[in-house]
C-alpha cells in the first residue's frame, strides 16, 4: 500500500504520542482516519493540531474507547462504519498501550492485569473486531505495535518489567502468526509488527492516570521512604535524597522520559508509515531498537546478565532518565 490517499485508517491511542503522530501524518497523506483514546481531552488536542495543519477539510472521527473492553471496541467499530459510511477499513494501527505491573511478585495484581489487558487485550480485541473489516476491503494492512520489550523482557537489571513485556511478546508472536494466517486465508491483507525503542511519548504520564496513581507531591513520608529504599538498591547515593527531592524526581521522571528520548513520536510515526508503504512485516523504530535487536540475537543466553546490560549501555542503546 504505497498510497494512503482516500483510504480509511483506524488508529488506537490517538490522543498522544505515536498514535497522535500517526493520525496527523496519515491525514496529511490524504487518508481518512478514525481514532480512539480513553482520554477525551487528548483526543480533542489531536483534532486541534490536525485542523491547524490542514490546508483543506479533513476526514477525522474521534471516539472514546478503552481497548481492553471488547464491548467498547465493538461500539467503536460501529461508530466508524456509521460515521464514515463504509463497510470496510484499509488500515488498522493497534498502538494503544500503558505501562505498570512491573513486578509479578510485589506489584498490585489489578495494575498487572490492567497493563496486560490494554497492551495485549487491546490488540486482540481490535483485531477480532476490525480484521474482518480489513478482509472485506480490496487492500488491507494491520499494524501491531509491540516494543523492544517484545524481544528483550527487561528495562535493565534492577527493574522487573513483567506485565508490559509479557503483553508485548504476545503482540509480536501473534502478529508473526497472523501474517501467515493472512497469507493463506486473506492474501490481500498484510501484517506488520512494530518494535519501538525509547520514543518521546507521554506513556508514563498516561499510565499513571490510567492506574489512578497517587500524585507524587502528595506522597506520605512512609511512601517516599519506600521509593527511596528501592532506589538505594540501585544507587546507594539515593539514600541521601530528602523527601522533597524524591518527590521532585518522581514528578520530573515522566517528562524526562518524554522530552529526552532519542527518537520523537513524529519520527517514529514516519518510520512506521514508511515500513507500511514498503510492506515490511518487521519494523524496528530507533537506533536503540536496531542495536538491542542485534545484540539479543547474537547472544540470547546472556541477554539478562549484568555484563550484557553494561555492553548495551556502552553502546548507547539504553539510557534511563531516572534512577
Amino acid at each position: 500500500m504505497t498510497d494512503f490517499a482516500n483510504r480509511l485508517a483506524v488508529v488506537t491511542g490517538g490522543g498522544s504520542g505515536i498514535g497522535r503522530a500517526l493520525v496527523l501524518q496519515l491525514l496529511a497523506a490524504g487518508c481518512r482516519v478514525a481514532s480512539c483514546d480513553i482520554n477525551a481531552a487528548n483526543l480533542q488536542e489531536t483534532r486541534r493540531l490536525a485542523e491547524a495543519a490542514a490546508e483543506s477539510d479533513i476526514a477525522l472521527s474521534l471516539h472514546s474507547c478503552d481497548v481492553a473492553d471488547e464491548t467498547a471496541v465493538k461500539r467503536f467499530a460501529d461508530e466508524v462504519l456509521q460515521q464514515h459510511a463504509v463497510d470496510h477499513i484499509n488500515l488498522l494501527f493497534n498502538n494503544a498501550g500503558i505501562g505498570g505491573g512491573g513486578s509479578f511478585i510485589n506489584d498490585d495484581r489489578e495494575h498487572w492485569e490492567n497493563t496486560f489487558g490494554v497492551c495485549w487485550g487491546g490488540v486482540y480485541n481490535c483485531c477480532r473486531v476490525f480484521v474482518p473489516l480489513l478482509v472485506a476491503s480490496a487492500d488491507g494492512h494491520v499494524v501491531n505495535v509491540s516494543s523492544v520489550n517484545g524481544f528483550w523482557a527487561c528495562m535493565g537489571p534492577h527493574f522487573p518489567h513483567t506485565a508490559y513485556s509479557a503483553a508485548k511478546f504476545a503482540v509480536k508472536g501473534f502478529s508473526e502468526a497472523l501474517r501467515i494466517d493472512c497469507r493463506m486465508n486473506a492474501p490481500h491483507v498484510k501484517v506488520s509488527v512494530v518494535m519501538p525503542g525509547h520514543i518521546g511519548t507521554s506513556i508514563v504520564i498516561n499510565s499513571q492516570e490510567y492506574h489512578g496513581g497517587s500524585d507524587p507531591a502528595e506522597l506520605t513520608a512512609e511512601e517516599v521512604d519506600a521509593v527511596r529504599s528501592g532506589w538505594t538498591k540501585i544507587n546507594e547515593l539515593a539514600q541521601h535524597l530528602t523527601d522533597d527531592q524524591v518527590r521532585e524526581q518522581l514528578i520530573a521522571q515522566p517528562e524526562n522520559f518524554r522530552d529526552n528520548a532519542p527518537t520523537s513520536a513524529a519520527q517514529a510515526a514516519s518510520i512506521i508509515l514508511d515500513g507500511v508503504r514498503e510492506e515490511r512485516w518487521r519494523i524496528l523504530v530507533g537506533d536503540d531498537a536496531v542495536g538491542m535487536d542485534k545484540m539479543v540475537r547474537e547472544d540470547p543466553e546472556n541477554a539478562y546478565e549484568l555484563e550484557f546490560f553494561a555492553r548495551m549501555q556502552a553502546g548507547g542503546m539504553f539510557d534511563r532518565t531516572n534512577l
